[in-house]
């Protein structure tokens, strides 16, 4: 083809590509583009939100009813898992009657009896030594009389600065405050209802202690088969792993227990403080609460020894029990037990403080060891993992 022709050729252009063209060279707005919605794209998308909105709204229902359960029906489930804890340290003994071919009915009963006769032993020690504390106590009246009346004049000593700092008024001076005296009987009448519920749920403790450790394979094979087949396995391990963390706790808290009682009772002998070794006792197995522990050990031992407290043994009293507390939960904790818990401390501080808040003193038992199994079912279900993974350490 001549050149001349290919010249004259212009390329093909729609109206719209000329328009385009024109106003390009024009200097105008950029044509908008036209973008077609589809209006089942956009029900699906609300469908969706809906769905969310309401699989939020029964999470918090389902979060609400459970903590409603949790809180009125908390002395069963506590009698429960106190008794769960009481089977775990009597199964070793169950088994090593086994080995003697004892029936496992006849072992668990014995060491039920065991364990009641023990009880009933320490509280018949504990009784005793606390009535004679209590007739004791008579003798210390002058001693109280002499600390209240310092802190008295202290407290009127700070109001009259008060008073002096910020005048009150003549209408304030003559106002009085009028305060019903309760008496030991209205107390007993108040609390009469919780106390007998209280023991009434204590005494199926043994009970259900015998049940959990003479069906204890029933209980678990049949736990299993609540499971899907594909799942079976996997419930199996978790099981027997909570199983061995509970156990692991207990007697990993009884020996840090017992040792810190030998060393209380120990120190405490040599400062001469009466009833030592039931002090000491009792001091270095409230040590084992954690963060309150170390406040409510200090107690008894400052009790006992009222009469002839001075500075120097407050002070003596006071270091022992933060010095063995400390290495408790610095080297013994760590040696004893880190390996089996892996907690992290945010997650133990939150779960004390949800367990105390919801149980009160038996939450703050009971906290370790709920947190550690809710880890070890986290750590084994696919969706909960990085839950497990925040929990540990």
């Amino acid at each position: 083809m001549p050149e001349e022709l290919l010249d004259n050729v212009e390329p093909h252009r729609t109206r719209e590509g000329d328009a385009d063209v024109d106003a390009n060279e024009a200097g105008g707005p950029a044509p908008i583009p036209q973008v077609s919605i589809d209006r089942s794209t956009v029900a699906e998308l609300e469908r969706r939100r809906i769905l969310r909105a309401q699989a939020t709204a029964l999470l918090i229902l389902a979060i609400a009813a459970v903590l409603t359960m949790l809180y009125v029906a908390k002395l069963i489930l506590v009698i429960v898992l106190i008794s769960i804890l009481i089977a775990f340290v009597l199964a070793p003994l169950v088994d090593l009657l086994n080995r003697f071919d004892i029936p496992n009915a006849l072992a668990s009963l014995i060491a039920v009896l065991l364990l009641v006769i023990a009880v009933g032993a320490a509280t018949y020690v504990s009784y005793s030594r606390a009535l004679s504390f209590m007739q004791e106590l008579p003798q210390y009246k002058a001693r109280i009389q002499q600390m209240m009346g310092r802190v008295r004049e202290q407290a009127e000593q700070i109001e009259q600065t008060t008073e002096t700092v910020m005048p009150s008024s003549e209408a304030d001076k003559k106002t009085v405050t009028v305060r019903q005296s309760s008496t030991w009987t209205d107390m007993v009448s108040r609390n009469a209802s919780s106390v007998s519920e209280m023991v009434l749920a204590i005494t199926f403790v043994p009970f259900l202690v015998f049940f959990m450790l003479s069906w204890q394979d029933h209980v678990r094979s049949a736990s299993v088969m609540l499971f899907s087949m594909e799942n079976r396995n996997t419930a199996y391990v978790m099981l027997g792993l909570i199983a061995r963390m509970i156990r692991s706790f207990i007697v990993g808290n009884f020996i840090i227990g017992v040792f810190l009682a030998a060393c209380s009772i120990a120190v405490f002998g040599m400062m001469g403080l009466p009833y030592f070794y039931f002090l000491g006792a009792i001091s270095g197995f409230l040590s084992l609460i954690p963060y309150l522990g170390v406040l409510l050990a200090v107690v008894p031992p400052l009790i006992a020894d009222l009469g002839h407290l001075t500075t120097a043994t407050f002070l003596i009293v006071v270091t022992v029990v933060l010095g063995l507390h400390l290495i408790a939960m610095n080297v013994l904790y760590p040696k004893i037990l880190g390996k089996r818990l892996q907690l992290n401390p945010l997650a133990v501080t939150i779960s004390l403080l949800f367990w105390g808040w919801l149980w009160g003193a038996m939450g703050l038992i009971l906290a370790v060891p709920i947190m550690g199994a809710c880890k070890i079912i986290c750590e084994h279900i696919e969706r909960l993992r990085p839950y497990g993974a925040w929990l540990g350490e």
